[in-house]
């Protein structure tokens, strides 16, 4: 039984006695993200063929970044795989609303070691005498399938230089398709594929009206929100789920299931990309 099953378990025993939980997956809670995944239930996408997702960060590409505790495997458990690409594989499966069945992976560590650090705080540290080595992945990719066949390409790098915290998606479906950037948080980007060719294209939605998801609660239309509103969303659906008597979502089985496509990708990555079942 590995760790995140073992707090499925717990997770279920304490439910039992009224107890409930919540995995803090803050990205669901940005609305343009929530918008998505109503546009994918409303079948304004119709069947879904491609999702392309990727998370860009260019923190570490310099070498003298010293070996801060995220770079550290015994430490943070993976690099840019567990870091950020567990977002974004909970953000496809969320919109989506499917699962990933099965990936190919390759990894790599373009650094292999770093200064020393003397202390770390977020993504900053001081350097330190001496060097060590990284023991953990600088960047991923992988693709897979998801469980209504469609299929799914995944990139996660702390090494896109010039990108900040590029968070995206696209998904691409029958009657349409869709694409958000976390660096334009307060956008969604929509095409019909059920409009006459002279209009169609993508266009732009700018999500701050009043019945877009969460932003009805903030500030007048066009008023844009940032990264600290989602962790109040957060905390706004977990204590209406706990006033309702329902259980919040995503649960911790949700973030078994990222778990064990991260574990896949890990799998696949370390036998020469070979396909994997996700179990």
């Amino acid at each position: 039984v590995t760790e995140a099953e073992a707090m499925v378990t717990v997770a279920e025993r304490a439910a039992a006695r009224g107890v409930r939980s919540m995995v803090a997956f803050n990205y669901r809670r940005v609305p343009a993200v929530a918008l998505a995944r109503r546009f994918v239930e409303e079948g304004r996408l119709g069947e879904l063929r491609h999702v392309r997702a990727q998370y860009l960060q260019d923190w570490i590409v310099d070498p003298e970044f010293p070996l801060v505790w995220r770079l550290q495997k015994d430490k943070a458990g993976s690099g840019a795989l567990g870091d950020i690409g567990s977002h974004i594989v909970d953000t496809a499966q969320y919109v989506t609303g499917q699962l990933l069945t099965g990936v190919s992976a390759i990894t790599e560590t373009f650094v292999k070691e770093r200064p020393l650090a003397e202390e770390s705080a977020g993504l900053s540290a001081g350097g330190g005498q001496g060097t060590g080595a990284v023991t953990v992945d600088d960047a991923a990719l992988f693709i897979g399938r998801l469980s209504g066949g469609g299929l799914a390409s995944f990139e996660a790098t702390r090494f896109a230089s010039g990108r900040k915290n590029a968070m995206r998606i696209e998904i691409n479906g029958s009657l349409g398709s869709l694409s958000f950037d976390f660096e334009a948080m307060n956008e969604l980007w929509f095409h019909d594929h059920t409009l006459p060719a002279e209009d169609s294209g993508f266009r732009r939605i700018l999500v701050t009206e009043s019945g877009h998801p969460y932003a009805g609660a903030w500030w007048p239309p066009g008023h844009g929100l940032g990264y600290e509103h989602t962790f109040t969303h957060e905390v706004k659906d977990f204590v209406e789920a706990i006033g309702a008597g329902t259980d919040p979502a995503p649960s911790f089985a949700d973030g078994l299931r990222v778990q064990r496509v991260l574990a896949a990708v890990e799998e696949s990555a370390a036998n020469d990309s070979r396909w994997t079942p996700v179990s």
